[in-house]
């Protein structure tokens, strides 16, 4: 019944169908071959065995040749060459074959013979002896393929020993010719001196075994303190082989085959701070112009050969910024040499670009500008330089260099020609091409200021750039940088390039320029020129930012795949939609000071639409971003719609309530002080609600009215006059009677910076709120509230006779340092005279003619910016309790002048009229209502800003008409229907806070204009209502 056989007889079933033939087979397979796997390691282990023993045996065989000729040579030559002369180095000798033979540079015995075989050849020459005749004879012609064998194989034994004992040598490898520590390097010398035959083929063969890596280890060993290199009275050895080699190989092919990363260029420019230690080599490397032959090298393997640079010294010392470091040391004295050419100065700009192009970003947090904030390094470049060498690069990269080189590319141009018409040839199409990418990688890697100076004043950089910019204008012709095709993406905008490096020099030179030459003298542009740029720059920014809508958010330099980064199609549009607008900002600043062209040029007529207006107040939308990054596109009625927008957004999200003790106690005749003491206090949630104001006489009496608005607007109008009048101390007023802070408000109130700061935020709620003051500040004082610095030619609006006196300074025709002038400025506040440094040290730096214009702008700084700045940034924190920055950048200094006072022209009375509602019986025919009309238009713009104060409560109407005054202004009946004598002698009353006047039927117009006259003369509070 049971089973009770074995169980691992039973049948074994693959359930998948394989058979078990098929499952042996695949595992006998795979047996034989990892048999075979094994089999084939065995193989290569015993061969390699076999090779490893047959090197090393020839290895010890070769030793032990070594260690037999070298005791011969010890035996016949003396263990110390004590038993050589002149005869062991003909070719008869077996002097140098069997030392060349047996010597290594890690025996010491070996170095020591070579010293003293070295130092015998050295007292030959010195003795009078000719090198040619010691080692070939008479004949040298017969033997010259053994010398030139035997002294080439001498040299580059020299040249490795010391490779490979630089180490120990640190200090003496830079000593003078003739001390005991350098008779190798002083043998090489001899042995290469440009009248032996055999110069040529030597130094070749050095090239082709890597003389210049020898020597990058050796100078850079000799660098004991790499930043501070040792006081030498005289050119070292080591600089006279260099200048040998460097000499003969730039006015000889022998260089022709020689490995690029292995040359003078890659080896020995990328070495930092060569000329530091090199010094004397320096003076010898550009009187014979090495620099021009390197530079040219440079350009011929930039950029395809880049990616051999050596980087073995450190991180801080990448060999593109020590190339870069080295050449802008020497080339100045290149581009100072008239008969410089064009070319040289072409390949020059290519090779900055490039090593621009691949350094990081060399601008503290304070200069760097919109663009650092937009551009990501990738991980190759965020590492910093060291900052002694960023420090030499920027003081390279310096204003008179770039003066010297755009004159060199520009020197025989046309286009510095204003009426240029003919097609620019291709040489000049180069150079605008070479000049403009090097200024925008510049701008963008560089502090720009400190170059800016050169091109504005020392060269006719803006005419050339405007003349090429116009020409292509007008003839729609852009053509292509043909040396820059390795440099820029084929699909680069040339002409947006153009614009990125012309923009910045222009606008920099409108900062300090004088009002002469930009309206008279019309200096560098015509105002027709002007003009014509202002219409341009406007339809390519528009473009920029509105049209080309596949580019609105340029990606990040990190994951920018193009070869040139800075030099990358989103990049250059980045940055040319910065520089243009900046630029057309500054422009319209001298459009507001003196009109030279419409206001209308600089708006773009698509931005005035109802449907942009509502697109710009919907947050991250192409109209909203189009507006902060140049908000002068957009008529002013349009901006002035969305700020107003934006407002009443901002009540709506704060609610608006009313404060639990919304009612404050202000006596008209304290009203700054009641106000400061209640309001100061308050936080911005509770300055952007509601406020309510209750106003005491001198008898401490309430003034009769309920503030339903028109009180407070009242009581703002009120408080403005008072804290901003001149006679407080808080504020000063220029010759043309503008507002500005008083530097020596500190002298008169102890809490004057408290002070600022809540005249700030009342002057933000007057603008939050809609309520127009008469306050007239200064243009220069305005730009605070815009964080924007001003300059020289803002300085009239302060002081004109300072002006006068700087702008005679600027075209003195003398000696400037004859007029005895410093760095210092004499401050006078009632009274008390102090003297500030302009710069530190200030009052042992003279002004003279190189430094004039920055001490001019210094002075125009210290007056506009620097006295005033304590009390503009706490006047600023207030306002931006209230008004957001993004708010108040939509508008020029002019309109924000316009937003706090409104325009005279809104006091239009046919605007009012037409605006205007009626009630208790009234009509816009009835006759007391043409009667009125007929009186204001009679009145004076001085009454009829005061009826609109008695009526509003504020003397300027709405920026944009009556059309938008909230609520509308209404005149009703005052009277029954039967009137009485006693009905027709009341005075006209208002409520401010409904824009509503109360008016009688006067029976004449002699009688209606008195009592408004009376009326709104009356200043009476609000107890006439």
């Amino acid at each position: 019944m049971f089973f009770t056989g074995d169980p691992t007889l039973r049948r074994r079933v693959d359930m998948g169908g394989r058979s078990s033939k098929e499952s042996d087979r695949t595992v006998l397979l795979e047996q034989a071959k990892a048999d075979r796997k094994r089999r084939l390691a065995l193989r290569q282990e015993t061969s390699a065995a076999i090779k490893i023993q047959k090197f090393f045996r020839g290895r010890m065989a070769v030793e032990l040749e070594r260690s037999r000729i070298r005791e011969q040579f010890h035996h016949k030559f003396g263990d110390h060459c004590q038993k050589a002369d002149r005869n062991c180095f003909n070719v008869d000798s077996e002097f140098l074959p069997q030392l060349l033979l047996f010597f290594s540079v890690r025996n010491s015995g070996d170095i020591a013979i070579l010293t003293e075989g070295c130092r015998l050849l050295l007292q030959l020459v010195h003795s009078g002896g000719d090198l040619v005749s010691i080692f070939s004879g008479t004949d040298y012609s017969i033997k010259r393929s053994v010398v030139e064998t035997r002294v080439k194989k001498l040299v580059g034994t020299c040249m490795k020993t010391i490779y490979h004992n630089r180490d120990g040598l640190q200090n003496q490898l830079l000593m003078p010719s003739g001390m005991p520590t350098t008779i190798l390097l002083d043998t090489v010398s001899a042995l290469i001196n440009p009248d032996h035959p055999w110069t040529c083929k030597v130094i070749g063969h050095l090239l082709q075994h890597k003389v210049f890596f020898l020597m990058r280890g050796i100078i850079l060993s000799s660098m004991h303190n790499m930043k501070q290199p040792a006081n030498r009275v005289s050119m070292s050895s080591l600089e006279n082989v260099l200048t040998l080699i460097t000499s003969h190989t730039s006015g000889h092919s022998c260089s022709s085959d020689t490995d690029i990363k292995l040359g003078f260029p890659f080896q020995i420019l990328s070495i930092p701070f060569l000329w530091h230690h090199l010094s004397f080599y320096k003076e010898i490397f550009l009187v014979q112009g090495l620099a021009k032959y390197y530079v040219h090298q440079l350009a011929l393997y930039f950029p395809n050969h880049a990616s051999i640079l050596p980087n073995d010294v450190s991180h801080e010392f990448p060999g593109y910024a020590c190339i870069l470091g080295n050449i802008v040391e020497v080339v100045v004295a290149v581009f100072s040499d008239q008969t410089c050419s064009i070319l040289t100065a072409m390949e020059f700009v290519l090779v900055v670009t490039f090593l621009l192009e691949a350094i990081p970003i060399l601008k503290s947090a304070a200069g760097a500008g919109h663009f650092d904030d937009e551009m990501s390094m990738d991980e190759k470049t965020i590492e910093s330089l060291d900052t002694d060498l960023e420090r030499l690069i920027k003081e390279g990269m310096d204003s008179h260099l770039f003066q010297l080189l755009v004159n060199a590319l520009f020197k025989d141009t046309l286009l510095i020609h204003q009426s240029y018409e003919v097609a620019p040839s291709d040489e000049e199409v180069d150079a605008v091409g070479a000049v403009c990418s090097l200024l925008h990688v510049t701008f963008i890697t560089l502090p720009s200021e400190r170059i800016m100076t050169g091109l504005a004043y020392g060269t006719d950089l803006v005419l050339v750039l405007w003349n090429f910019i116009k020409y292509c204008q007008d003839n729609q012709i852009w053509p292509a940088f043909r040396h820059l095709t390795a440099y820029i993406p084929d699909d680069a905008p040339c002409w947006l390039l153009s614009l990125a490096a012309f923009c910045p020099v222009y606008k920099y030179m409108l900062t300090i320029m004088d009002n002469e030459e930009f309206y008279e003298q019309e200096r560098p542009l015509s105002l027709r020129n002007v003009r014509l740029l202002v219409i341009l720059l406007k339809q390519v920014l528009w473009q920029l930012l509105w049209v080309i809508t596949a580019n609105n958010s340029p990606q990040k330099l990190g994951v920018d795949n193009s070869v040139s980064k800075k030099l990358s199609v989103d990049t250059i549009r980045t940055r040319a939609h910065a520089v243009i607008s900046e630029l057309l900002n500054q422009l319209l600043d001298w459009n507001n000071r003196r009109s030279f062209t419409s206001t209308s040029d600089f708006h773009s007529p698509d931005a005035s639409s109802e449907v942009f207006v509502a697109q710009a107040l919907t947050e991250n939308s192409r109209a909203s971003e189009l507006l902060k990054q140049a908000p002068f596109l957009v008529p002013f009625t349009s901006r002035v719609k969305i700020f107003t927008a934006q407002l009443a957004a901002s009540k709506n999200q704060t609610g608006a309530y009313p404060l639990p003790r919304n009612r404050f106690r202000i006596r008209r005749n304290r009203i700054f002080e009641d106000a400061f003491r209640q309001l100061s206090v308050l936080s911005t949630e509770e300055l952007r609600g509601s406020i309510r104001v209750s106003f005491f006489n001198e008898f401490g009496v309430e003034e009769a009215g309920i503030d339903g608005g028109g009180i407070f607007k009242d009581f703002m109008e009120n408080i403005t006059q008072s804290a901003f009048d001149v006679q407080y101390g808080l504020f000063k007023e220029t010759n043309d009677h503008l507002l500005y802070p008083n530097p020596g408000s500190g002298v008169i109130h102890e809490q004057h910076l408290q002070y600022f700061d809540f005249l700030g935020s009342l002057l933000g709620k007057a603008m939050y709120e809609g309520i127009l003051v008469d306050i007239p500040f200064a243009t220069f004082f305005l730009s605070k509230l815009r964080q924007k610095h001003n300059f020289l030619n803002d300085l009239p609006s302060l002081d004109p006779e300072l002006y006068r006196h700087l702008l005679f300074l600027k075209h003195y025709l003398g000696d400037v340092a004859e007029l005895e002038l410093y760095f210092v400025i004499v401050n006078n506040e009632y009274g008390e005279q102090k003297e500030e440094e302009l710069l530190p040290g200030g009052k042992d730096i003279r002004v003279t003619k190189e430094n004039v214009i920055t001490y001019i702008h210094l002075i125009a700084n210290h007056r506009l910016n620097y006295q005033i700045r304590h009390q503009s940034s706490h006047f600023l924190r207030g306002f931006q309790q209230l008004i957001d920055k993004e708010w108040i950048e939509m508008f020029s200094e002019h309109e924000i002048q316009i937003l706090i006072s409104g325009s005279l022209e809104s006091l239009d009375m046919d605007d009012l009229r037409s605006n205007a509602h009626y009630s208790g019986g009234y009509d816009q025919d009835h006759p007391v209502i043409d009667m009125f009309w007929e009186v204001m238009k009679s009145f004076s713009l001085e009454y009829q800003k005061k009826f609109l104060k008695f009526v509003t409560g504020c003397s300027r109407g709405p920026l944009l008409g009556f059309r938008y005054l909230e609520p509308k202004f209404c005149i009703q009946r005052a009277a029954p229907l039967n009137v009485t004598e006693e009905d027709l002698d009341r005075l006209p009353t208002t409520a401010t806070c409904m824009n509503l006047l109360k008016l009688p039927p006067y029976i004449s117009i002699a009688q209606m204009r008195n009592k408004l006259m009376y009326a709104i003369s009356a200043d009476a509070g609000f107890d006439l209502s």
